[in-house]
């Protein structure tokens, strides 16, 4: 899916409405030799913040939500300057349980929000663009099968170094 919306970004930035750029996908911050990867990190001119928008297969799980939270915070502390508004941060799953998404976002003070794409909903140009879940599991099963395959699923774009040390805390309405 992340191929499918990079490939045809300037139709994706489109779609998401006026005032995006794409910053990079695959974004690699080294934390503390921990290595994380943002799937998709755009920026809203108007709104003046970044946009980090993670990508899921399947059905939405409360742990996704600790790792959006994660990466609009290491936004936050690394990219962010003093006259942006603060990150947000997008989920995009296969399905969700609204419950359980109520549940994994309610104490966290970092605005997020999950939606779901359900792949039989999508017009049939759409489908063309976007693989199903079948077609994203096997890539995955084939990349970690086949270590030495010549299109690893994630490409580093950028290498940031986060000092463990920063800390935030964020006010939302």
């Amino acid at each position: 899916m992340e191929n499918a919306l990079t490939n045809r970004i300037p139709k994706t930035l489109r779609e998401l409405g006026p005032g995006f750029s794409f910053v990079g996908r695959q974004m690699h911050f080294d934390v503390d030799g921990d290595d994380y990867f943002v799937d998709m990190l755009f920026f809203h001119m108007h709104q003046n913040r970044y946009v980090v928008v993670e990508l899921k297969t399947g059905k939405f799980q409360p742990e996704y939500a600790g790792k959006l939270n994660f990466y609009v915070a290491l936004i936050d502390d690394m990219l962010r300057r003093e006259h942006h508004d603060e990150t947000i941060g997008i989920l995009i799953c296969g399905t969700k349980n609204d419950r359980s998404v109520r549940y994994s976002l309610g104490r966290s003070t970092s605005p997020m929000a999950v939606a779901a794409y359900t792949y039989d909903k999508l017009p049939a140009d759409e489908k063309l663009a976007l693989p199903n879940e079948g077609h994203l599991v096997a890539a995955l099963e084939r990349a970690e099968s086949d270590p030495g395959e010549t299109t690893p699923v994630r490409h580093p774009r950028h290498r940031l170094r986060v000092n463990s040390n920063v800390q935030r805390t964020v006010d939302t309405d």
